[in-house]
């Protein structure tokens, strides 16, 4: 059975062939690490073993096991976030990966504004236009940018996206071609308040295709951690 390390180690190579297509190097890909159920020791061991990002789906979650782990590295969260927990997320994370409509980012403006600091989120982009996922319509993006980096408590840094999943990996790849040529439209527009720094996509089953088609972010549990329980 591999270890956590091993494991790691794995990705990482994997990382490094995949950002050679791309063009560019594996230094420039951040590995999330998808903590979702995992116990705060097994975390400990990955962050023991580098990983310097941390990914949790619920604040609630995040919440128990933020004190229990410890290390250089920081917490981000992956998953949809409801406007009663904007307060926690803001103590809990350094970046907010599910900014998912205008609401919420009126609700994280003011919460940070409340306490005198800004919140760094990426915004989600629906890029399969799926019922079952939040995010935000692709034809929409621009302008949902645009109007979201008018508040002064909101850092814009990038965007995130979870596509449909497909068996074969391949069949994905066209989505995040999709994802990127947003990413550098938005990025190429220099929107005030607007850092296009991180695109956060694929996971253990596809993050391979994504990071050759410029990702330089991608989000894996199972690929570290094992299947869950």
């Amino acid at each position: 059975m591999d270890t956590i390390n091993e494991r790691i180690e794995s990705i990482k190579h994997t990382i490094a062939k995949s950002a050679k297509v791309f063009g560019t190097s594996a230094e420039d890909i951040d590995i999330v690490a998808v903590t979702k159920t995992v116990s705060p020791d097994i975390i400990q061991k990955a962050v023991d073993e580098g990983i310097h990002l941390v990914g949790e789906n619920r604040v609630q979650e995040a919440q128990r096991k933020i004190e229990k782990v410890q290390g250089d590295f920081k917490w981000h969260l992956i998953g949809h976030l409801q406007r009663n927990k904007v307060k926690p997320a803001i103590d809990c994370f350094s970046i907010i990966q599910s900014l998912d409509s205008y609401e919420l980012a009126l609700s994280l403006d003011k919460a940070a504004q409340n306490i005198n600091t800004t919140v760094n989120v990426l915004v989600q982009v629906n890029i399969g236009l799926e019922d079952t996922k939040y995010g935000i319509n692709p034809s929409e993006i621009t302008d949902f940018v645009t109007r979201a980096a008018k508040l002064p408590n909101l850092k814009i840094k990038g965007l995130m996206s979870i596509p449909p999943f497909m068996e074969d990996p391949e069949k994905v790849r066209p989505f995040f071609k999709n994802m990127r040529q947003i990413f550098d439209d938005i990025k190429n527009r220099n929107i005030e308040n607007v850092e296009m720094k991180h695109l956060s996509m694929g996971m253990t089953h596809d993050f391979a295709v994504a990071v050759q088609e410029g990702s330089n972010m991608v989000r894996i549990g199972t690929g570290i951690f094992g299947k869950r329980d």
